[in-house]
């Protein structure tokens, strides 16, 4: 199993791009499957999810060609089987995804359950509720089994904001017939580049970046040449590490409007950014001092659905808040199960007090001490190479396949920034 080898203390310093948003590039390999006509995708990240995305591309009988070091060409003209294979779905819960392309355009779907990042309960049952309002019958045994003869334009209200499941309810509701109304629909960058993408297929949405959407239902879609937005997770992961590790960043490409939430939280930590176009840097040599609300209490920060503070982020701020003069309260409000890493930050000299499942309170700062530690997911495991590159002394940390389900060339990308990682 391969690991990384990092030796901390040191600066990281320069300038990188900012890859392509993995979550919006996941559902749009799926959007492709709603047209026998090709697909170009641009932009997309080259990281372990999407290469088992494009494997259940091609095991439904697509063609998927790399053009250029960021791009692919997919085609898929006549699916030959409406299963998803069991080796995919187990190691990516955006296996989901394909459940309503494949009804959209064969009528069934047949999912075993995905996999995914382990950060606690991660319901399935609103896609269940979006996709049988358009008219889906589901069978549950051991896998998933949706069938739908024709698809019908519903007004359905989500039980929760789910971008997935939103997701799925817009690629399934494209093709059906009339209209559809999805109230309470997610509206990250990413859902918001799904519907642009769909759009530029011949999709008729309306209310992009709302959290009602209005889909006027089409006979055939078309296919599209079309270009992912950057990923704002890995953007906010560089700031944080640029910021306790004391180094000046830029970073090219970022949607600087993406990050507005993230900028609210950072700021309650001290940090901040400039940005010119889109060009980002983070100055070196931050305040790291907490900013009190107002009579001085202690501050709180805390994820939502967008516009608020993106939950993916929420590991990275509190590795982030261990390195910043003053106490803040973290809230993970969205993920049981997302919190429980810090234990790995108290062993390595964190001052910590995990409350509950889903709030910790840190206090700052703690010179962090090396350790041996294992990624249980992506955002935690970009959380403890944040840790090891600004603790002191030279940590290990294991199952980082979980790191690069959504980073991109991290290693190389971090040692030319001038830190000290290798992986072997």
């Amino acid at each position: 199993m391969d690991q990384y080898l990092i030796e901390g203390g040191f600066p990281i310093s320069g300038t990188l791009r900012a890859s392509g948003n993995k979550n919006a590039a996941l559902p749009c390999i799926a959007a492709a499957l709603l047209t026998d006509e090709p697909v170009i995708l641009r932009n997309i990240p080259d990281i372990e999810d999407v290469q088992v995305m494009l494997a259940v591309y091609r095991s439904l009988g697509g063609e998927a060609r790399r053009i250029g070091p960021n791009g692919y060409h997919l085609v898929l003209q006549d699916i030959k089987t409406s299963e998803i294979p069991l080796e995919y779905a187990r190691k990516i819960r955006a296996s989901i995804l394909f459940a309503g392309p494949l009804l959209a355009r064969t009528g069934m779907a047949v999912l075993p359950p995905p996999g995914g990042d382990v950060i606690g309960r991660r319901r399935l049952d609103t896609h269940f509720l979006a996709l049988t309002e358009l008219g889906a019958a589901v069978a549950i045994n051991g896998s998933f089994t949706f069938t739908a003869p024709a698809l019908q334009g519903a007004d359905i209200f989500l039980d929760e904001a789910s971008v997935t499941a939103t997701e799925n309810a817009l690629m399934a509701a494209v093709l059906a017939q009339g209209e559809t109304i999805l109230t309470n629909a997610a509206s990250e960058p990413h859902v918001q580049d799904l519907c642009r993408m769909l759009a530029a297929m011949g999709a008729r949405i309306s209310g992009i970046g709302s959290n009602i959407l209005c889909i006027q239902g089409v006979s055939k879609l078309r296919g599209c040449d079309f270009e992912i937005g950057t990923d704002f997770m890995e953007v906010g992961s560089f700031i944080g590490l640029a910021a306790v590790t004391g180094g000046e960043l830029c970073i090219e490409g970022p949607h600087i409007k993406d990050l507005r939430p993230a900028k609210i939280a950072f700021g309650k930590l001290g940090i901040t950014w400039e940005h010119e176009g889109t060009m980002l840097r983070v100055p070196k040599n931050q305040a790291l001092e907490v900013n009190c609300d107002l009579g001085g209490m202690i501050p709180k920060i805390d994820d939502a659905p967008w516009p608020g503070f993106p939950p993916d982020l929420t590991s990275i701020i509190t590795v982030v808040a261990t390195q910043v003069r003053g106490t803040v309260l973290i809230h993970e409000k969205m993920f049981e199960s997302r919190m429980f890493f810090v234990d790995k930050l108290i062993a390595m000299g964190g001052r910590i007090v995990l409350c509950d499942p889903h709030r910790a309170v840190v206090s700052g700062p703690t010179k962090l001490s090396a350790s041996e530690l294992h990624s249980p997911d992506v955002r935690a495991g970009m959380a403890m190479v944040i840790a090891a590159l600004c603790a002191e002394g030279k940590s290990v940390i294991r199952n980082v396949y979980q790191i690069e389900r959504g980073y991109e060339n991290l290693v190389t990308r971090l040692s030319s920034l001038g830190a000290r990682i290798w992986k072997e």
